[in-house]
């Protein structure tokens, strides 16, 4: 990318009406709190805003596209990061939630918090482990979230997303997406514009209940303050949860830097004053070498990691990206929102 090609992006999305904050730092827009500053950022949140600024975004394939959403998963590098990174926002409006039967059409922008205590104040169940979760409901279907013995694939039927790449906006059915344990098929450059999820008939009082058990676990079993839930991702079955083996090394409360392991909980990794990024990647690094030498298993990041280099993002992906079966949901997704060709 050339710096040229970046001002002349910056210049088209500023004459689409969608205003450009250049070196902005990123450190207060995560929950994390760490991170340098980005070349270029954007904030959008209604839908047209969206396809305004995906129409600009292909016609600059050099430009490197970050969708980081809300920040609520993300670690962003002390480098910063280059290109273009977009923040999402909601809309301040009931419209952001409609219920059709039996199904919720919501915007991705939403956090699910506030999609969990939305329906069942509406007498729809089957959401309210999605007060648990931080994040986006776009980020949770990127993710495909999960908690209390659910996950979004169970009860997504469809997504609307948006490629920055081609500029495409298509409707995506579940099985399209590619939906894995906490991953999908959505690229870097996607962004779910909405999701239309199945909800069931539920007492608002029982909803409430069952909201309010959620919230309590939630605040019992897991910390709060700075991070971004859990590093990381659960191995095969049958190989233990990654809280547990990490817990097992007796790595709680290990610290390097300003970075430590909760103490509450072993898969989370919580950031103090004077954190660096570099500092929670340490924390990790120790972490995952830890585990592989006592129990054989390589942990990898749930953690979205942005802006770091080659060494470190290897470090922490997932090998079964490569696997036939992912490599395919990605292509053919791909082939979907117009990125590739056949």
């Amino acid at each position: 990318m050339s710096r040229a090609e970046l001002d002349a992006l910056i210049a088209e999305v500023q004459s689409a009406g969608i205003e450009v904050l250049v070196n902005r730092p990123l450190s207060n827009l995560t929950t994390y709190a760490v991170g340098g500053t980005a070349a270029a950022t954007v904030t959008v949140s209604a839908l047209e805003d969206l396809q305004a600024l995906a129409a600009v975004t292909a016609r600059y394939q050099n430009v490197p596209v970050h969708v980081v959403g809300r920040g609520s998963n993300t670690l962003i590098s002390d480098d910063g990061v280059d290109g273009l990174v977009v923040f999402v926002s909601a809309p301040a409006n009931e419209a952001v939630i409609e219920l059709h039967g039996d199904d919720v059409v919501v915007a991705g922008s939403v956090t699910m918090p506030v999609l969990a205590r939305r329906t069942v104040k509406a007498g729809r169940g089957g959401l309210e482990w999605c007060v648990g979760i931080p994040g986006s409901v776009g980020g949770a279907v990127r993710m495909n979230a999960g908690g209390h013995g659910a996950e979004m694939v169970d009860s997504l039927q469809s997504a609307l997303v948006v490629s920055l790449r081609s500029g495409r906006c298509t409707t995506v059915s579940t099985e399209q997406l590619g939906l894995h344990f906490r991953g999908s098929a959505l690229a870097s450059h996607h962004i779910v514009a909405a999701a239309k999820l199945a909800t069931t008939s539920c007492e608002v009082s029982d909803g409430q209940k069952e909201l309010d058990a959620v919230v309590a676990w939630r605040r019992e079993h897991q910390p709060g303050g700075r991070n971004a839930g859990s590093v990381f991702v659960n191995p095969a079955p049958g190989a233990g949860s990654a809280g547990a083996l990490i817990d097992s090394c007796q790595l709680r409360e290990f610290q390097l830097g300003a970075a430590r392991v909760s103490e509450k909980h072993a898969n989370f990794i919580q950031a103090s004053d004077g954190a660096t990024a570099s500092d929670i990647v340490a924390v990790m690094s120790h972490v995952q070498d830890t585990v592989l030498k006592q129990h054989g298993v390589l942990l990898r990041s749930e953690v979205c990691l942005l802006g770091f280099d080659e060494e470190v993002m290897g470090r922490f992906a997932d090998p079964r990206h490569t696997d036939p079966d992912r490599v395919n949901a990605s292509h053919g997704l791909a082939l979907l929102m117009g990125d590739v060709s056949e």
